[in-house]
């Protein structure tokens, strides 16, 4: 498609004024502290992935209300010492495959944990609090959204944290050296980590979704942010509410508060996360930042290209 967001020269230079709720850190650390209230309780069974040189693990670990999420751990057979860790979130609707689908990283050297995404149609984690009997559209984007406390990525992001504790459980995995990864919902994943956990040293949000919710429902028809656009057209009295609800998990707000070095991506016609709230979060973003710019590509970014430059990122990175 065609360019359709501000040109390059505005996106650089965008910085919008943020939304923030007074108890948002409050709200944050309080939903943590429950979180952390419940057993890790790690477990890394090994797994047969038919392969030679990357031992797989099917991972179990306690997320949110202390439920089983589940996940891999990918490590290279060869090693001799705790290796670097990258936590890999996954796309929307998607979860986490097969472990044969996940050997990029592993492949390069570092350890490979990839989290599943809870109630997602491509999942093997189920989620029990779904609020599909309140006012909500279909999909995630308004799940439970009247009420932060009650809103499903609440639940999805405080498993994202605990994933990074499960992956440094590992005696495989050194804890000092791990950074957080994922395109379009997993980059917003990455963003809210980034954000919550204040000890990673690297992030890695390729064309993230989850950021200025209100200007992309207000540019793309796109889902699925057009989810939040379809709920606020059949109830406009509940506009307000929603955005309030939206401002806690928004990856602009966490980005104020993450200071891992950062690789961002973007594509300049990307409709489905429109150039103008990943630059929104990118400039917003406190920690050392670069971004990938690619002109001519949509939602699926640089691709094998963007897979390219986060490896040598993680080069430099990890060392």
């Amino acid at each position: 498609m065609p360019l359709f967001d501000f040109s390059i020269d505005k996106l650089r230079e965008y910085l919008p004024e943020r939304v923030e709720q007074d108890d948002y850190d409050a709200f944050w650390a309080q939903t943590l502290a429950a979180v952390r209230g419940y057993p890790l309780d790690a477990q890394f069974a090994p797994y047969d992935n038919g392969l030679t040189s990357v031992d797989s693990f099917d991972v179990t670990f306690a997320g949110w209300n202390g439920e089983p999420i589940k996940g891999w751990l990918q490590l290279p057979r060869e090693r001799s010492e705790p290796l670097p860790c990258v936590v890999e979130f996954i796309g929307y609707s998607g979860g986490r495959g097969l472990a044969t689908d996940h050997l990029l990283y592993a492949s390069a050297g570092y350890a490979h944990f990839v989290m599943d995404s809870r109630g997602q149609s491509g999942a093997d984690t189920g989620d029990a609090h779904s609020f599909a009997n309140s006012p909500h559209s279909a999909g995630f984007m308004t799940d439970g959204v009247l009420d932060p406390e009650t809103y499903y990525y609440r639940r999805f992001m405080s498993d994202a944290v605990r994933a990074v504790e499960a992956a440094r459980s590992h005696p495989a995995v050194a804890a000092e050296r791990v950074a957080v990864a994922g395109g379009s919902q997993g980059g917003g994943l990455t963003l809210a980590v980034a954000g919550l956990v204040p000890d990673l040293v690297g992030a890695l949000p390729d064309v993230p979704f989850l950021c200025h919710y209100r200007r992309a429902t207000e540019i793309t028809e796109k889902n699925p942010y057009g989810e939040i656009a379809n709920f606020c057209n059949r109830r406009p009295e509940y506009v307000e509410t929603v955005f309030r609800t939206l401002s806690y998990f928004d990856g602009v707000n966490f980005a104020t508060r993450a200071n891992a070095s950062a690789l961002f991506s973007v594509g300049l016609m990307d409709d489905v996360c429109p150039p103008s709230t990943v630059y929104a979060a990118y400039n917003h973003y406190a920690g050392p930042k670069d971004i990938t710019i690619w002109p001519y590509n949509g939602h699926e970014g640089g691709s094998h290209y963007q897979a390219k430059a986060r490896l040598d990122f993680l080069r430099k990175l990890f060392g």
